[in-house]
């Protein structure tokens, strides 16, 4: 099996962003995003799954992390959909089921090449870690449709914002640990491609 990983610069006038992901790794991560909070949530996605993800950028923090986030998730995306390559032998959908204190998350993928995202975040509260939780949402969606992924992330319930996502990121991370462990021949799909 040829080496998993990828790498992309991308720079707009709103965040200047380089990232590396080997999807093989050992779980080591070199993360500044200049949002502590989404530095945090990408180091226990990553370390659940298995990631090496090397994460620089440097965006329009002063106006608020809303474009920071959102085109981490798209430039994430397309160097998972990358590293993937041909998908031959991966499982293609995982699963987790998450505990943080109080809460439970479930995230489920399906790792077809057909993005959706399924998010009902009602539970969480407004504001988590001083950013709307839109930004969440939005990060999910950008991080789905670049990435080619069916994504469903349920928040079975909690109260804390912190422990909710936290709850997601892990599930995630073990979601992709599923998903893309090569286990079989070929394509997973009974129609002999995953688009």
């Amino acid at each position: 099996m040829s080496q998993r990983s990828a790498a992309i610069a991308r720079t707009t006038k709103e965040t200047d962003i380089s990232l590396k992901l080997n999807i093989d790794g050992e779980g080591n991560t070199n993360i500044d995003t200049g949002v502590g909070f989404a530095d945090h949530m990408l180091t226990l996605m990553s370390f659940w799954a298995g990631f090496d993800l090397d994460l620089k950028c440097k965006g329009d923090l002063e106006i608020d992390s809303h474009h920071t986030l959102e085109d981490i998730a798209l430039v994430l995306g397309q160097v998972l959909s990358e590293a993937m390559g041909d998908k031959k032998g991966i499982n293609r959908i995982g699963f987790a089921k998450v505990p943080m204190d109080e809460a439970l998350v479930e995230v489920v993928i399906d790792l077809s090449g057909r993005a959706y995202l399924v998010y009902d975040d009602d539970i969480l509260p407004p504001i988590i870690a001083g950013d709307e939780r839109d930004v969440w949402r939005e990060f999910f969606k950008s991080l789905a449709f670049k990435a080619g992924m069916n994504l469903h992330i349920k928040f079975e319930y909690g109260r804390n914002g912190h422990h909710l996502l936290e709850g997601a990121f892990k599930a995630l991370g073990l979601a992709f640990r599923n998903a893309l462990s090569v286990e079989r021949q070929g394509v997973s799909s009974t129609k002999g491609s995953l688009d």
